[in-house]
């Protein structure tokens, strides 16, 4: 689960806490959501005078150590943001250019699990060099971190990203809109032979139960993201989500499909107009499968054996994950 879809700046303590709470209650955290990640606008806007970051006094006044500490005692993982640049997007709070060293045993002294970082007000760096600083200094750090580049897909990080981070964001971010999805899906697409254990290309986060698209559309969303391998990463507010929204993040043979031990991303194989046909190989002899008509309008797509890795000679079993 990350913050910003939902709540933007407007993210606090009492949020991250009643967001560890409903990921137990609504059984998320058994489906292997392990991962409440605060976004930005945590921190002051100046460090202190060692140089430190601060948590913002208003918003976070016990402080990250105490709320990663709430978060562990739930069975789960905090996750923070920083930037590679001087200041983050908001403007609110200090970047990590120039202190990764220094932020990095910070973060990892509060019991922090992931890290995103984002790349905004970078003064045109070297993002290779600005990206690789933090891995270093999160790889001295001393414990464990996932380290989520955010690089917005600008200099094709899935080239260079798999020797120094977990995961890439290959998009700018995305939005609450059917053509943002679709969009997000086509640009990630494109980099899935770079994909594989240890290291993830990224979509973006989920929208799913955000408000604005159909329950068929978040279904085709959640289902694209998981044959792509993407990081599934809740972006609703999951302490008040419908039950349909629950459906859809709940369905454990989709989210096994993403958690495949094979971890090869699956891609667009073809397409006619908005009818387009995904695919992708799984453990096991097995073969994930979306039939994806975009458009707004009724219509049949037929997949090719040839073109989802099956040999004409061969005759399988086939079921719907949704059904």
């Amino acid at each position: 689960w990350n913050s910003w879809n939902h709540f933007a700046c407007h993210v606090n303590e009492k949020t991250i806490r009643e967001t560890a709470d409903a990921m137990v209650s609504t059984g998320l955290n058994k489906l292997g959501y392990e991962y409440v990640n605060i976004d930005d606008c945590w921190a002051q806007l100046n460090r202190d005078d060692k140089g430190n970051l601060v948590a913002r006094a208003s918003t976070f006044p016990s402080g990250i150590k105490a709320l990663a500490d709430y978060v562990h005692s739930k069975g789960l993982k905090l996750g923070i943001y920083s930037d590679a640049g001087y200041k983050t997007c908001s403007k609110t709070m200090p970047g990590s250019l120039g202190h990764e060293e220094q932020d990095a045993k910070t973060f990892a002294s509060w019991g922090v699990d992931y890290l995103k970082y984002d790349n905004c007000h970078n003064g045109n760096k070297d993002p290779k060099q600005r990206y690789q600083k933090m891995s270093e200094a999160l790889s001295k750090a001393g414990r464990p971190i996932f380290y989520s580049m955010c690089e917005w897909g600008q200099k094709n990080p899935a080239t260079w990203a798999p020797k120094i981070a977990n995961s890439w964001r290959t998009t700018g971010d995305i939005h609450n809109r059917w053509q943002s999805v679709t969009s997000r899906a086509d640009q990630n697409d494109k980099w899935a032979e770079y994909a594989g254990p240890g290291g993830w290309n990224d979509p973006d986060m989920l929208e799913v139960g955000n408000g604005n698209l159909t329950t068929e559309e978040y279904r085709s969303h959640f289902s694209i993201w998981a044959l792509m391998k993407a990081p599934l990463l809740i972006g609703c507010d999951i302490r008040s989500t419908s039950s349909e929204t629950l459906e859809i993040l709940s369905n454990e043979e989709v989210i096994n499909v993403n958690q495949d031990s094979l971890g090869t991303q699956g891609k667009k194989v073809s397409k006619e107009g908005d009818l387009e046909v995904w695919a992708g190989p799984l453990s096991n002899e097995r073969i994930v499968l979306i039939l994806w008509n975009r458009s707004s309008k009724k219509d049949f797509i037929t997949a090719q054996w040839e073109d989802i890795g099956l040999s004409h000679e061969i005759s399988v079993e086939a079921r719907d994950l949704w059904d």
